[in-house]
């Protein structure tokens, strides 16, 4: 027997066309997580659907179903908020594509979906690109269980600001010997690390640092197959 939900907030992930006149859409929901439905009519250029399912725009959300294809009975634009434009348009994908890819569906996550609407707002006004998406990476990273400790190296000492480490997709944050030298591209300070688990990211060389250990640890988790945004946005340098 079908249950009704009650409207709760959410995002619009993306669409595909079904049928001839309707659409399933993957929706990122506050409560539930992700959730797939079809849009039935949502094609037809008289729809009420097709007018608000929008990418990027706070929405309202109805749906009936128990199956993990549900039907869309109801949506509403919650409106005030500009959409992410050019560099931060796409960016802004990227976001959604790391939904699709690493987020299981009915799996409810909160505050990924609070950093979420945070992110979007942020990229919509302008806010710094790499520092955007870091903190949303991080976010996802931890959200879904796959974040490494900041705090303490592959041996369990506390994390030295002044020290480097390389990211083992098994052990964590293994310390470079002082005598390695310094630098290079897997080479991560402690202090990038401090600075990603608090969010802030001071320096250009802590920025890079943070972006090369976000690739790394997505890419493992995704077993190394390639977001199509992410080569967009390294083939513009932004990412």
């Amino acid at each position: 027997m079908a249950t009704s939900r009650t409207q709760e907030p959410a995002w619009l992930l993306h669409s595909t066309p079904y049928r001839e006149t309707s659409l399933i859409v993957d929706l990122f929901t506050r409560e539930h997580g992700r959730v797939a439905a079809v849009a039935k009519g949502a094609k037809r250029p008289r729809s009420a659907l097709r007018a608000v399912l929008l990418q990027f725009q706070p929405l309202l959300v109805a749906y009936t179903g128990q199956r993990e294809l549900r039907t869309l009975t109801g949506v509403e634009w919650m409106g005030g908020q500009s959409a992410p434009e050019g560099d931060a348009l796409l960016c802004a994908f990227y976001l959604n594509e790391l939904l699709l890819r690493l987020l299981p569906r009915e799996d409810p996550h909160p505050p990924l979906f609070d950093a979420y609407a945070a992110a979007i707002a942020g990229l919509a006004d302008g806010a710094a690109l790499d520092e955007t998406l870091r903190r949303f990476e991080w976010q996802l990273l931890r959200e879904i269980g796959y974040a490494p400790d900041l705090g303490h190296d592959a041996a369990g000492r506390p994390i030295e600001a002044d020290r480097r480490y390389r990211w083992s997709p098994s052990d964590g944050f293994v310390a470079e010997e002082p005598e390695a030298g310094r630098g290079g591209e897997g080479s991560i300070s402690g202090s990038t690390l401090e600075a990603l688990a608090a969010g802030r990211f001071v320096s250009a060389a802590g920025r890079q640092q943070a972006k090369y250990l976000m690739r790394a640890i997505l890419s493992h988790h995704l077993d190394g197959a390639p977001l199509n945004t992410r080569q967009i946005l390294i083939d513009l340098q932004k990412l």
